[in-house]
């Protein structure tokens, strides 16, 4: 059953944030507040939803959730990829039920088939063939629901609203910076699943700062510096001069580096950050652990970190890629995938040990997902108090927070009655749709 969220409710506990402190209790733990989250971000905003090295192959197909939602994206034999609501036109059935597949069907080859009542689908969503419905029956009337889906360099983006928000400023953001590494024709040689008993924005906080990590993360602090975070004023002479040589390196390769951090409020950063001395990629010894990804040049080419909220944030390096997708489940429940890409050639065993590929950030990701933890479990506490944030270390926490407050306002006030103080209203009572 779908939790009703007053909006009067929710404005209320936003109205409670006080400046350059952590959020209010409700906005973490409760469960009208989750749905709220669900209905006006999750629902309306870009998420990350996988890679197209994922599905290289006609009829190739994922089935990503989000909220009570699933979405099947698909490849056609042209190469292109369609997304669309996983939900029969005929009586609602789900049409696919695997994370992941190839529509092949004896009858209708590179189509999906609702397991129901056999209604046939083409990749791009035409109702092909629907038996038994009689005489004159106009199969053009009845399409899939298309969701929104762009490929930016090899990264899947879906948007379940009717009108997303603009993308562009992202794809032009990200794409330059990424091609090089050439992700769409990567593939994926690890996965990790992870189902991490915190609210989701605890998670994302924790990403956005690393005040944490000198104490937290002893592999991950072994090739990156404190500084270069968004928000994090902190610097010295000695790193703004690597980062002046790498920049200058980095223009001579050809990879264009370029720091765009959330311009405008918007909800998207790429910064190419420099490794210490010693560390060509971000592995536990410094030395890479594949071979170049993409065309680049070399492996040391610094580390390319990308954040899009709400949901993802990815490091490229010169030899491999990780990505990690947040998808929250409840107020207290929420799961990430993390998955490690590497050169499409690249051979297990003698190019590269998955293992060793995915071991800086298996630990990073596991010790941050203990603190995430422990975080919520204080939150949950009637000790909970909003504790201020520190203004070095982290103002990205404090950025998220205001798009968070922003976003959550805006949807909130186009979709409701003006009268928001009529308590008995709920989420779907007065929805748009």
């Amino acid at each position: 059953m779908t939790m009703h969220a007053n909006p009067a409710n929710i404005l209320e506990h936003l109205n409670e944030r006080q400046p350059g402190m952590s959020l209010p209790q409700a906005l973490y733990i409760s469960e009208a507040n989750f749905q709220a989250d669900i209905e006006h971000i999750f629902y309306r905003q870009w998420l990350f939803a996988g890679h197209s090295c994922d599905i290289p192959n006609a009829g190739d197909y994922l089935n990503v959730n989000v909220g009570r939602e699933s979405v099947v994206i698909i490849r056609d034999k042209d190469e292109q990829v369609y997304a669309h609501f996983n939900v029969c036109r005929h009586r609602g059935s789900r049409i696919v039920s695997e994370p992941a597949g190839n529509a092949k069907t004896l009858v209708c080859p590179k189509t999906l088939v609702c397991p129901y009542h056999q209604w046939v689908y083409t990749p791009d969503g035409r109702l092909r063939g629907a038996r038994l419905m009689g005489e004159g029956f106009d199969c053009s009337s009845y399409r899939l629901r298309p969701v929104h889906v762009r490929d930016i360099a090899g990264l899947l983006f879906i948007c379940l609203a009717d009108n997303p928000p603009d993308i562009a400023g992202m794809m032009d953001a990200f794409g330059p910076q990424l091609r090089p590494h050439g992700l769409n024709h990567a593939k994926v040689i690890a996965r990790h699943s992870y189902d991490v008993n915190a609210n989701w924005k605890v998670v994302i906080e924790n990403n956005r700062e690393c005040y944490h990590c000198q104490v937290s993360h002893p592999e991950f602090c072994l090739s990156n510096f404190d500084y270069g975070v968004n928000g994090d004023p902190r610097s010295d002479a000695k790193y703004a001069e690597l980062l002046d040589r790498s920049y200058a390196h980095w223009h001579e390769l050809g990879l264009a580096p370029a720091e765009v951090s959330f311009p405008d409020g918007a909800p998207y950063r790429v910064s190419r950050l420099p490794l210490k001395e010693g560390f060509v990629t971000e592995s536990i010894d410094g030395q890479a652990v594949a071979p170049a990804l993409g065309n680049l040049p070399t492996v040391d080419v610094g580390s390319l970190r990308l954040i899009a909220l709400p949901n993802l944030w990815a490091h490229a390096n010169g030899d491999y890629a990780m990505t990690t997708r947040v998808t929250p489940v409840s107020a207290h429940h929420t799961r990430i995938d993390v998955a490690f890409l590497v050169h499409e050639d690249a051979v297990a065993g003698q190019d590269f040990d998955p293992e060793r590929v995915a071991y800086v950030w298996k630990m990073t990701s596991e010790e941050d997902w203990e603190l995430c933890e422990n975080n919520h479990a204080g939150i949950c506490s009637q000790g909970y108090q909003p504790g201020p944030l520190s203004p070095l270390t982290e103002n990205s926490v404090l950025a998220f927070y205001d798009w968070y407050e922003a976003t959550l306002r805006e949807s909130l006030t186009e979709q409701y009655v003006p009268d928001v103080t009529n308590s008995h209203l709920g989420v779907s009572d007065v929805s748009s749709q």
